[in-house]
């Protein structure tokens, strides 16, 4: 699995084949066969196993934000999907030349009650709904479409690394805080408005504008 997985990230899917991935691994190609049935099975465990589970910080962020604010948990959420697309990129871009295998990959994620890559903005979005609901975001926010513009734009991020390198992109970090900033500001509830105290003058209306 190991051996399956460094090939598919270096070597890309069509060139890890069983012989490279027995050759990596130190065993025979024999041997191989005697656990796994072809090339497509053992990538398949390998997507399975060994992809990072972005929903776990979804569902952590969900039941107990802590002290965290709204803006910091998308900071949270922006910097992990940031490192899970990127590390997702290169293994699930096979699935989408390989049509019978994306059928097979979506097949065993509905086995198992998974809604695969839907879960992440279903999740984000959820949470959404619950801070709305409190009032820590403006009541006529669109929580699914705030979860798509965060975790499209970690999408698109993890493109360019595969794309251009890490040099095409900002850090994580900084890309992190500068999406989440962009997203809250579309959010945020309208800052309160003070009173004026009995007796004050209203407000003067702004100057007309000049011709």
């Amino acid at each position: 699995m190991d051996a399956a997985e460094r090939l598919v990230r270096t070597a890309g899917f069509v060139h890890a084949t069983t012989k490279e991935i027995a050759r990596e691994a130190g065993c025979s190609e024999a041997l191989l066969y005697k656990h796994f049935v072809n090339k497509e099975e053992i990538f398949l465990r390998v997507l399975f196993e060994r992809l990072p589970r972005l929903g776990a910080l979804l569902t952590e962020l969900a039941d107990d934000p802590g002290e965290r604010s709204v803006e910091e948990c998308l900071r949270a959420v922006a910097r992990k999907a940031a490192d899970f697309y990127e590390e997702m990129l290169p293994m699930v871009g096979a699935l989408l030349v390989e049509p019978g295998l994306l059928t097979r990959f979506a097949e065993g994620l509905a086995a198992v009650g998974r809604k695969g890559p839907y879960e992440a903005g279903d999740a984000l979005a959820d949470y959404l709904v619950r801070e709305r609901r409190h009032g820590r975001i403006r009541a006529d926010a669109d929580p699914r479409a705030a979860a798509v513009l965060l975790l499209g734009a970690c999408f698109q991020r993890a493109f360019f690394v595969a794309f251009g390198g890490p040099a095409a992109v900002q850090p994580a970090d900084d890309f992190a805080a500068t999406v989440s900033r962009t997203v809250w500001a579309a959010v945020s509830p309208p800052p309160a408005v003070s009173p004026l105290p009995a007796g004050s003058p209203p407000p003067a209306a702004p100057p007309p504008p000049s011709a």
